[in-house]
């Protein structure tokens, strides 16, 4: 593996959950691999379960760390190429990305997206040039278009706690006060229909009309506008809130009966839930579902350690 930003850098998911699973067993077995070795965090943008656990996995694997804010820290970035920088830019991304590079022997990156331009967003510019200019490999820690450590850790939590051999799986949209990128759903609809390929899940997608994501996500995926209909026999059950892909950035829809709650999952196969945090209590997911043993969600945001380890692991094999 030479980077990390999609499924597409994935040869065979299943062998990848199978290896991110042993990891788990043995968390140290692979302390001496990223020894003088610098992992690089770069973050443009809040986080939590992502920061905290690739830090642990990066030291799992013996690695040095550096983390950087930034948007906080760092001088204002300019990614325009052919521009005057007489503006509020103070270094351009060309050298900061090398100077990086000189540092880390891997760089991983957080960047959301700004939910005005679609096509700038999904250009996704300021990885393209992290990775074209650093000359290391990088990690994608969430980008304007894609989440994938936390869709894998997602098919991880599902491969422990699934009880039938092919279970079903069904992305919901879910209410939100606010426009919210479809970086996460898009992720994991593109890991659950390269999963359904391989035969391990059947995968579902249900939102309101107008919520389509882009189709290079969900091919493969049965769309279902009903929830109802969608939840029937679930075994594993995503909320998610994102905002249009069309209709761009914009929220199309009141939220109203699109919230579960324990009674609605009595139409489902006794299904587990999951969700990437962080989650709006009553709003996105009801309280009776996220303080009951249906909820994965724990277990979920634990299972990012291994996804990242099992990544980092397969890059550090290749340096």
């Amino acid at each position: 593996m030479k980077q990390f930003t999609s499924v597409k850098d994935v040869e065979n998911v299943t062998e990848l959950v199978k290896e991110a699973r042993a990891l788990k067993n043995n968390p140290y077995a692979d302390k001496t691999l990223g020894e003088n070795k610098t992992l690089g965090v770069i973050f443009l943008n809040p986080s939590l379960r992502t920061r905290l656990s690739t830090q642990k996995a990066a030291m799992n694997l013996g690695m040095n760390v550096m983390v950087m804010n930034i948007d906080k820290e760092g001088w204002a970035l300019e990614t325009r190429d052919g521009v005057v920088m007489n503006g509020t830019t103070v270094e351009h991304i060309r050298e900061a990305a090398r100077v990086f590079g000189q540092y880390c022997d891997i760089l991983a990156i957080r960047s959301f997206p700004g939910l005005k331009n679609r096509e700038e967003d999904y250009n996704e510019e300021i990885f393209n040039k992290f990775i074209q200019f650093s000359g290391v490999p990088v990690v994608s820690l969430e980008s304007a278009t894609l989440h994938p450590l936390q869709s894998f850790a997602d098919l991880i939590t599902i491969e422990e706690h699934k009880k039938v051999q092919k279970p079903r799986v069904v992305l919901t949209w879910a209410p939100h006060v606010k426009p919210l990128p479809q970086s996460v759903p898009n992720a994991f609809a593109e890991w659950m229909c390269q999963a359904q390929k391989e035969g391990l899940i059947e995968f579902i997608i249900t939102h309101p009309e107008g919520y389509e994501l882009a189709e290079q996500f969900t091919e493969g995926a049965t769309i279902i506008h009903n929830q109802d209909e969608a939840l029937k026999g679930a075994d594993f059950i995503y909320p998610k809130s994102w905002s249009s892909y069309h209709d761009y950035g914009k929220i199309l829809h009141n939220g109203k009966g699109w919230m579960l709650n324990l009674e609605r999952l009595k139409i489902t196969n006794q299904a587990k839930v999951l969700h990437c945090l962080p989650v709006r209590r009553d709003l996105e997911l009801g309280s009776d579902i996220l303080d009951s043993t249906e909820s994965l969600v724990v277990e979920e945001a634990g299972n990012r350690v291994w996804a990242a380890q099992t990544v980092l692991k397969r890059i550090l094999e290749n340096i």
